[in-house]
Formats: structure tokens, C-alpha cells, sequence
């Protein structure tokens, strides 16, 4: 961690050089990197609070390590990246994400406001007079 960001987590897929206090986590075959860095942001509070206060504040390699992370199966990791991508998306893309949710959202609010309003018509009577 570079000084004053410890205990910030990030994701790359692709190669990048580090600093010499940056941890690089590799993953094994049966755990998704990105499920392992979305384990992590949900840690993250529990790591800034080991974050040693100095001048350089800093974070130690047995405090990443003593997080327990709950690992399932591979295809569950995928389905839970899956659904926080497309929430990370919708959240902090700009370009991508908040205008299709204007959009939808337009889309529900004009169907709703078109059920609400659009009464269906009474059947159509004749007149009837006193006589009949």
C-alpha cells in the first residue's frame, strides 16, 4: 500500500508494476480473483481499522492474511461477480450504467402513471326512459 491509501483493495486484469508494499494476491484455480477482490471490499472497514498509525501508515501482511473469507463453489463465485458487476456498473458508470437506469426507470414510471390513469371506459348504456 502506497502511504496514506493502506488497506485500499483494487482489481486489475492486467499485468501492472507494484510498489514494494503492495500486496499481490494470486488466486487458485478454484477461486475467481474477482469474487477474491469483492470478499475483500466487503472486508475493507475491518482492514483500514488494523492500519497502523505512524507516519506511514501501514498495514500488515498477517492482517490480510487472518481474513476469513467464505469460499463456495466456482460457478457461484461467478454468479455473485456476475450480479456485482452489473451493480458496479449501474453505480459508477456514468456513461454506461446511470443513464440505462434513467432510462428504465422512465420506462416503469410512464407504465405505472398509464395504469394508474388510464381508466377503463363504463359500458356503453342506452337511455332509458320512465316508460320502458
Amino acid at each position: 500500500m502506497s502511504a496514506g491509501a493502506a488497506g485500499d483493495i483494487a482489481y486489475s486484469d492486467r499485468d501492472f508494476w507494484v510498489a514494494d508494499d503492495v500486496f499481490v494476491l494470486n488466486t487458485p484455480e478454484n477461486l475467481s480473483s474477482k469474487f477474491l477482490y469483492y470478499a475483500l471490499m466487503n472486508q475493507q472497514n475491518k482492514l483500514y481499522q488494523q492500519v497502523r498509525r505512524a507516519s506511514i501508515p501501514r498495514l500488515s501482511r498477517e492482517s490480510v492474511e487472518r481474513i476469513k473469507i467464505p469460499i463456495p463453489d466456482l460457478s457461484e463465485q461467478q454468479r455473485i461477480v456476475a450480479i456485482l458487476d452489473k451493480f458496479d456498473t449501474l453505480v459508477n458508470s456514468l456513461t454506461e450504467g446511470l443513464p440505462k437506469e434513467i432510462e428504465l426507470r422512465q420506462k416503469q414510471y410512464e407504465y405505472y402513471l398509464g395504469l394508474l390513469l388510464d381508466f377503463p371506459k363504463p359500458p356503453r348504456q342506452s337511455k332509458k326512459t320512465k316508460y320502458d
